[in-house]
């Protein structure tokens, strides 16, 4: 599908949420503020794009389309966070040779405001990670590992708050059990905290004390485990928590044409979103606040 096709058809399949108690076209005659959302997850070192051959994503992807998609995005509209859920290392020869130091070099280079970690940026081991922190010029966030005995303690926070043309943005990160699947020896004495009880502690926190206008979670637990409907994943993450506004997630490469509302355990409308892998698509959603801090929002996936 053409990428001009591809994004007239996403847009017309964008979902329109309401938070706060008004529709999005009850914004349109209020002065309104507008903070964009840009995300991307388990991109697994894929810089080039896809060949023009490949089997499912011929020609797909590529960090420099990514660049050019948002830069033109940010002109548009100069408040925007840029954020990554997730699994940056491993699937190309790039991360095996570089092992993850080029991958944070372009991150850099295309302003990326925060990630957070996922399972396989262990794959070189926890010393392998901390030594690529130097060309990280990002925040690495997340609540619900302990890296306290690790060379990464001090290194990453529970999260991190943005302000944008005066709304404050609130972001925390969520990482999977690696027990199971990443070797002990890779992540060492890192401890994994229950993500449920860590997500009600920390966004109550942006809330009520930081006075956050929107909550923002970056999570590497996936989207849902049809095998295992109770195991944690980002739709029970939203319907067993509160104050929670959008749900970024990774892990599963489940690719969402628009984001999924889901009801939080107080009935409110959570923004749940996940865009695939390998940086074929990128996620944007755009939240929209009245003069007294209400807000509506509009998503969906752009193909890059």
């Amino acid at each position: 599908m053409k990428r001009r096709k591809f994004i007239q058809k996403s847009t017309a399949a964008a979902t329109f949420l309401t938070l706060g108690g008004l529709s999005l076209e009850s914004f349109s005659n209020i002065k309104t503020k507008q903070i964009t959302i840009l995300h991307t997850n388990d991109v697994h070192s894929h810089i080039e794009p896809f060949a023009k051959n490949h089997y499912k994503y011929p020609n797909l992807g590529g960090i420099a389309r990514r660049a050019v998609l948002i830069e033109k995005i940010r002109k548009e509209n100069p408040n925007t966070l840029l954020l990554d859920a997730g699994d940056i290392f491993q699937g190309t020869p790039y991360f095996n040779y570089y092992g993850g130091e080029l991958e944070f070099k372009l991150m850099s280079m295309l302003k990326y405001d925060a990630s957070t970690i996922g399972n396989h940026d262990f794959d070189n081991g926890i010393d392998g990670l901390y030594a690529q922190l130097p060309h990280a010029k990002f925040d690495f966030i997340s609540a619900n590992y302990d890296f306290k005995n690790t060379v990464l303690d001090t290194l990453v926070k529970p999260y991190k708050i943005f302000n944008k043309n005066g709304i404050k943005i609130g972001v925390f990160g969520l990482g999977i059990k690696l027990s199971g699947l990443v070797e002990q020896s890779l992540y060492k004495e890192t401890k994994y905290l229950d993500p449920i009880e860590i997500s009600e502690d920390i966004s109550r926190e942006l809330k009520e004390k930081e006075h956050c206008d929107l909550v923002i979670c970056l999570s590497h637990l996936g989207y849902h485990y049809s095998s295992s409907p109770t195991k944690i994943c980002d739709l029970n993450l939203a319907e067993k928590t509160k104050n929670i506004d959008l749900i970024i997630g990774g892990h599963t490469h489940t690719f969402l044409p628009k984001p999924t509302i889901a009801k939080n355990n107080i009935g409110e409308n959570v923004l749940i979103n996940q865009v695939g892998c390998y940086g074929i698509n990128l996620g944007r959603i755009d939240f929209y606040f009245d003069s007294d801090k209400n807000k509506a929002s509009k998503g969906k996936s752009i193909i890059v």
